[in-house]
C-alpha cells in the first residue's frame, strides 16, 4: 500500500493530518481521487461528500463545502471552507437548516439574491444530512 501525506484545514484550524492511501472529494469540475504518486495539481473544490482512506484501510467520511486542493511533490493539502467529519455533524441542526431553506424557497416574493442564498444553504444542508445518515 502506497501512502502520502494529507493535511486538511479550514479557517477554524487543522481538521486532519496524517498518512493516507487516498482522498476522494468533489472539485468544481467533478469528483476526483488523489492517490500516492499523483502529479502536482491544484483545483477549486465544490460541495459534496468526501472521504479519506486511512493507512489501516478504514474510511472517514466528511462533508466538504468549497475550498482548494493542491498536490505538491507528493503531499496533498486541502483547505476547505467547511470540512465536517461524519461523527461531527449535528444531524438535527442540518435538518432544521434544510427546512428553513425550503421555507424560504417556497415564498412567492423571494428575490433572486435570496433565492440563490437559500438554494446554497439547502445544498449544504442536504450534503451534511447525506453524510451523517450514510450507513
Amino acid at each position: 500500500m502506497n501512502l502520502f501525506s494529507l493535511t486538511v484545514s479550514t479557517p477554524d484550524g487543522m481538521e486532519f493530518q496524517g498518512q493516507v492511501e487516498r482522498i476522494k472529494c468533489r472539485s468544481i469540475t467533478g469528483d476526483l481521487a488523489i492517490l500516492a504518486g499523483h502529479c502536482n495539481y491544484c483545483t477549486a473544490l465544490g460541495m459534496g461528500a468526501a472521504y479519506v482512506q486511512l493507512e489501516d484501510g478504514t474510511r472517514r467520511t466528511a462533508a466538504c463545502i468549497g475550498g482548494m486542493l493542491s498536490v505538491m511533490n507528493g503531499a496533498c493539502h486541502l483547505l476547505a471552507t467547511t470540512w465536517e467529519f461524519k461523527e461531527d455533524i449535528d444531524l438535527e441542526r442540518a435538518k432544521r437548516a434544510k427546512e428553513l431553506a425550503e421555507e424560504r424557497l417556497a415564498r412567492p416574493d423571494i428575490s433572486e439574491n435570496d433565492k440563490k442564498l437559500a438554494e446554497a444553504k439547502l445544498k449544504r444542508a442536504l450534503i451534511r444530512i447525506g453524510v451523517a445518515e450514510e450507513g
